[in-house]
């Protein structure tokens, strides 16, 4: 019981120093941003890279995010933890560049086929898939299932990506998936739900 009321006494006193650093920040104070930055960095970062799958553009969306919460900043109300608020941007910078993408690959993909056969593979998918099936010692076997999910993850839209994302490799309650997402814990749970289905049809199928 000692233990359960030291921890709620640290949270709070972590509320409360965060809460005088966003004040002084928002008054101009560069280094009270970037002590919440700090405290930030990692989690903001971790979740970009799950999200794109890229270390660069991981990179892109991090700076991305930092420098919109920056700009924003007097628009913080405390209407939710500094947390939360973080997050949604983050996600919501992840979200753009998952849709800017999508749009370049469409418009490879027509560009692609407008210049080739369209029944005929591309021979660097051909030769992809040969080497893969052709050299299955090769790989490891934790790599492979990496792979897989990785490919799985692709079959997910944007929304149940984003909170398989959040609630299985971030560790976030619904709750808060819910508040970060701008929706409900119900919604959040019923995306949630809809991507663990589609994760397992794919698996089983592969």
């Amino acid at each position: 019981m000692e233990a359960i009321l030291k921890r709620a006494a640290h949270r709070v006193h972590d509320s409360e120093d965060e809460k005088l650093l966003i004040e002084q920040a928002q008054t101009g104070s560069r280094e009270a941003f970037e002590e919440l930055v700090r405290r930030h960095d990692r989690d903001i970062l971790r979740l970009a890279y799950h999200m794109l799958g890229n270390r660069e553009e991981a990179r892109e969306v991090y700076q991305e995010t930092f420098l919109k919460a920056y700009r924003s900043l007097n628009r913080f109300r405390f209407e939710s933890s500094f947390y939360t608020w973080i997050y949604r941007i983050a996600t919501n910078v992840s979200l753009d560049h998952l849709r800017k993408r999508q749009t370049l690959r469409e418009e490879i993909s027509y560009e692609s086929d407008t210049e080739s056969h369209p029944d005929r593979p591309a021979l660097k998918d051909t030769l992809a898939a040969t080497t893969y099936y052709s050299n299955p010692e090769r790989r490891l076997y934790g790599k492979e299932v990496g792979e897989r999910i990785k490919e799985a993850l692709k079959t997910l839209s944007e929304k149940e990506r984003l909170v398989f994302e959040l609630r299985h490799y971030q560790g976030l309650r619904l709750k808060m998936i819910g508040e970060i997402m701008g929706s409900t814990e119900e919604t959040a749970k019923n995306y949630l739900f809809r991507a663990t289905q589609k994760l397992r049809a794919f698996l089983t199928n592969v």
